[in-house]
């Protein structure tokens, strides 16, 4: 069994939502290190209030948020824009194409403030985990790669909201309203509840 590289500092991509939230005490608690929360706003600003105060009250020795807004904008959408890339002629692929700035800014931070590991709070299943850690690996490479969920032992998101009440950490989610919502310039993607069942119409991502 391979022994995992013991982490002093690390840089979460922070959004404040369910699993971030609750990936900061994860991390303090399992790999006992301190927690830099990264959050990156590429258009959800209405979302930002108030995240520098819950992420350093749920653990967070440090928080930073940078507006990529513009950068965004110029050096992402409009080639996305341009080429005219939309999946399945309806998913704007907006998620997909902020995560590796998200990434990136993620890596500049950690690399500024000493962290020698880098956390996200994709699933094992996605696109996302790819999306990140790839980004991860042409700058940082030297950096140990925390993906909670492929370590702990939460196995759902009513896990994840039992995890975060039992902590007393607030969350956006609910057990009748379980969904991720993630909000950037180019659209609002849904994820979670009845989206993951194969029955239903909506087995992936839509945006709106």
């Amino acid at each position: 069994m391979t022994r995992k590289p013991k982490v002093r500092k690390a840089a979460l991509a922070y959004s404040g939502g369910l699993d971030t939230s609750i990936i900061i005490p994860w991390l303090k608690e399992t790999h006992g290190c301190e927690v830099v929360a990264v959050a990156v706003d590429v258009g959800q600003k209405e979302e930002t209030s108030g995240l520098a105060d819950k992420a350093k009250k749920t653990g967070a020795s440090e928080f930073f948020l940078i507006d990529a807004r513009e950068e965004f904008a110029k050096d992402y959408l409009f080639p996305v824009l341009k080429a005219g890339a939309v999946y399945e002629h309806e998913y704007l692929l907006g998620t997909a194409t902020a995560r590796p700035l998200i990434a990136r800014k993620q890596v500049e931070v950690a690399l500024a403030t000493g962290c020698d590991a880098l956390s996200h709070g994709a699933t094992g299943k996605g696109n996302d985990q790819v999306r990140f850690e790839v980004t991860y690996a042409a700058f940082a490479p030297h950096m140990t790669v925390i993906a909670p969920w492929r370590e702990w032992t939460i196995r759902s998101r009513e896990d994840a909201i039992d995890y975060a009440a039992a902590r007393g950490i607030p969350v956006p989610a609910t057990k009748k309203d379980p969904y991720s919502r993630d909000r950037n310039l180019w659209h609002l993607s849904h994820e979670g509840g009845r989206s993951r069942s194969p029955a239903s119409s909506r087995s992936r991502p839509c945006s709106s």
